[in-house]
């Protein structure tokens, strides 16, 4: 990976909007700050937040609202996946299912998160989501490879 688009993929994981600034697209970045702000404070997810690290999960679920915060994982994953299509260099056909699928198993992460358990404890609507974040990466990188994959018949 080209050191530029590591760059923009990292600022764009940080913050989304910031890959799409630092790519010339002023506008577009600046729209995906504000959605994200948006949803950030009607979702109370920095509450959350709060609550998730200190350990606080059931206030974590109490203060969310859920409705605003399933916004929240397919704006993020597009942001981070338009900056990083927009990067210098090419990038490989199906590049976006890894952040579609991404997107997908963090929001049903979340939709779990007030009742899902793991090892008897239950985690909340920061960490579940978080966990269900490196299975859709694994999942849409295999399902990436599957589509890329030529086809036998191409191959005769």
């Amino acid at each position: 990976m080209k050191e530029k688009k590591l760059e923009i993929l990292l600022w764009s994981i940080a913050f989304p909007g910031f890959g799409q600034i630092l790519n010339g697209q002023v506008l577009k970045g600046l729209a995906f700050i504000l959605l994200e702000v948006i949803i950030n404070l009607n979702s109370s997810f920095n509450m959350a937040i709060i609550h998730s690290f200190t350990g606080n999960i059931n206030e974590a679920i109490e203060v969310t609202n859920y409705q605003w915060l399933m916004f929240y994982p397919c704006v993020y994953m597009f942001a981070v996946w338009d900056a990083y299509r927009h990067a210098d260099g090419e990038c490989g056909p199906y590049i976006f299912v890894p952040f579609a699928f991404s997107a997908y198993t963090v929001t049903v992460g979340l939709i779990y998160s007030p009742v899902f358990k793991v090892g008897g404890m239950l985690i909340g609507p920061v960490w579940l989501p978080i966990l269900f974040l490196l299975p859709g990466i694994l999942i849409g990188l295999y399902l990436r490879k599957i589509f890329i994959r030529p086809s036998k018949s191409s191959m005769s």
